[in-house]
């Protein structure tokens, strides 16, 4: 029985030529990454970015680097038992982007993806994907990260004329400190997870 169904499928595909529908482009793992995942990728990371839309191999490749420390990071975030975003928080902060880029418009989202060839499905579930590696770094290098308060006392003396320019009106330490801190744990937090 396996023979005669291996010799219709090949018989097949012979009669009607091969169609490829899509490609394997890197196995990571126990992870496919096909080339539309690739495309994909691409187009809504620049869609997200507002840049113009770059199909070359130099992107590509960028692309599947990408989703390969994405296949590996999705590994971590399964086996680990890390606390994963929801459907509702992805859908917040899809709402959010709407209204922050395209004033609350659904209809010029829409018109906005289209020359990106992604549709609204594919940017929420890219949206929730960020929200779960976010969601991730910070659980997995939050706890390891320390900021004394000589270091926020430190930075307020060295960055105090760039702060005052960010934040006007608002210059004093004790005003500051909170996003100062917060600053170096995120600068802290992000080489963690680059080493």
């Amino acid at each position: 029985m396996i023979g005669r169904t291996t010799l219709l499928l090949a018989s097949a595909t012979a009669l009607y030529g091969g169609v490829v529908l899509d490609r394997v482009a890197v196995i990571v793992g126990k992870h496919v990454v096909k080339s539309s995942d690739i495309s994909r990728d691409l187009r809504v990371t620049e869609f997200m970015n507002r840049e113009p839309l770059n199909l070359g191999s130099p992107a590509k490749r960028k692309a599947g680097e990408r989703l390969i420390d994405q296949a590996l990071i999705r590994d971590q975030i399964v086996n680990g038992g890390y606390a994963r975003p929801t459907e509702a928080d992805g859908e917040r902060l899809l709402k959010q982007l709407q209204q922050d880029r395209f004033g609350g418009s659904d209809a010029r989202l829409r018109e906005a993806l289209l020359p990106y060839g992604v549709t609204v499905d594919q940017f929420r579930a890219q949206l929730l994907w960020q929200l779960d590696v976010l969601r991730f770094i910070d659980q997995r290098f939050r706890p390891g990260v320390l900021v004394t308060d000589d270091e926020v006392h430190a930075y307020y003396d060295q960055h105090l004329a760039d702060l005052r320019r960010q934040y006007p009106g608002s210059d004093s330490f004790e005003a500051l400190q909170p996003k100062i801190r917060a600053s170096l744990e995120g600068e802290r937090i992000n080489k963690n997870f680059a080493d």
